[in-house]
């Protein structure tokens, strides 16, 4: 059963993902913003991190918009696996649950980009956190229905 409930989470995590990336375009469109730089920026990074050549200019820029915005659904869908394996056997309340999935996401996210030295939070202004909270609580939130979804009733919280 444990590994039904890690598909499950891994599915409710995809889920998430794409509502995230849904929420940031929607942001994006209301207020006339620029996509954000740092999922090329991790990306890149990581692959100095691990010595790995992306090619020359234009090949290295191409492939770090690809890479940086699959590690994103890459980090959604574990921290969706790893909720499933956690919560396998557990009633956890939805509000919990979309606080658990959404902050994990985002600690995860925003600490990885700060150790590669991609930003730094604490310089960041109110709206930053807001532009960055938002498609967060969003993802924890369909994330955590989801799994409540694909879970047996004896397993919902």
């Amino acid at each position: 059963m444990r590994s039904a409930a890690v598909v499950d989470g891994a599915v409710a995590g995809a889920v998430g993902s794409a509502v995230l990336n849904a929420v940031s375009y929607l942001d994006m469109a209301v207020r006339a913003r620029p996509a954000s730089s740092t999922p090329e920026s991790v990306a890149g990074r990581l692959a100095d991190v691990a010595h790995v050549d992306l090619g020359p200019g234009d090949e290295a820029e191409n492939r770090r918009s690809g890479l940086g915005p699959l590690l994103g659904y890459v980090t959604g869908i574990a921290a969706g696996a790893v909720f499933g394996l956690l919560a396998a056997d557990r009633r956890i309340p939805l509000p919990l649950a979309t606080v658990l999935l959404g902050g994990g996401v985002m600690a995860t996210t925003d600490g990885s980009m700060t150790v590669l030295g991609v930003t730094d939070p604490r310089t960041w202004r109110r709206s930053d956190w807001v532009s960055d909270l938002i498609p967060h609580l969003a993802y924890g939130l369909s994330a955590a229905v989801t799994w409540r979804r694909l879970r047996p009733t004896s397993a919902r919280g």
